[in-house]
């Protein structure tokens, strides 16, 4: 079983977009404003956040931010790009040959848990549907970069199996991986803490895999 991972502390590079010109830009000025904009979403939402509170907890000036990003939109986006960038170096390949078919089909599961990086996902993913009429690229770049690969993947781990005989043929691959990415957000809005939908990958397979493993036996495919 792959351990559920929180982001990386490991710093990749600062996003690019910034000055046209002037003095070059210091990493760590950057790296500071996109950390303190990440935890201004959590506890401010999109909204209510304002970069001259994202400064002062960066501990720089507004101008200093100004020159950096035009806008509170393309702060944000560049924040959520680098946490992405995190999440994908810190990513292990998928372990598909290495495991049976429902390991590989509960690690699929696991690996779709919006939080299975950052605990605070859920409550950032929340806060964009709501500003989806106001801001809709946050919602869509979050989609793009974060659901959408996630989702994919349970559904390729699928087809693979189905390929591989230990799945049935003609499993809605689309409409289980919708299903077992919102199983997550429903856990959440019912109260079930961390740990407790930690342990939804396994209960998920428990419920699903019956339906779906081509074995007679499919308790025994462990």
């Amino acid at each position: 079983m792959t351990p559920q991972r929180t982001e990386s502390t490991e710093h990749p590079q600062p996003p690019k977009s910034g000055p046209r010109g002037g003095r070059p830009r210091d990493p760590a000025v950057d790296e500071a404003i996109i950390l303190a904009t990440r935890r201004r979403l959590v506890t401010s939402g999109y909204s209510q956040m304002a970069l001259g509170d994202i400064a002062a907890d960066a501990g720089v000036t507004r101008p200093t931010l100004y020159r950096r990003w035009p806008g509170k939109l393309e702060l944000v986006i560049d924040a959520l790009d680098y946490g992405f960038r995190v999440q994908s170096a810190a990513t292990p390949p998928f372990p598909l040959d290495e495991m049976t078919p429902r390991e590989a089909f509960t690690e699929a599961i696991r690996r779709v848990d919006p939080c299975y990086y950052n605990p605070d996902a859920i409550i950032l993913q929340g806060g964009f549907i709501s500003e989806a009429e106001r801001v809709p690229e946050l919602l869509a770049h979050v989609v793009e970069r974060a659901v959408e690969p996630r989702v994919s993947q349970v559904e390729h781990v699928l087809r693979q199996l189905i390929e591989r005989g230990a799945v049935r043929p003609g499993v809605d691959t689309r409409t289980i991986a919708t299903m077992v990415f919102g199983a997550y957000f429903g856990a959440f809005l019912r109260g079930d803490d961390a740990d407790t939908r930690g342990g939804l990958a396994e209960q998920l397979t428990a419920t699903l895999w019956p339906a779906l493993s081509t074995e007679t036996d499919p308790v025994a495919d462990r």
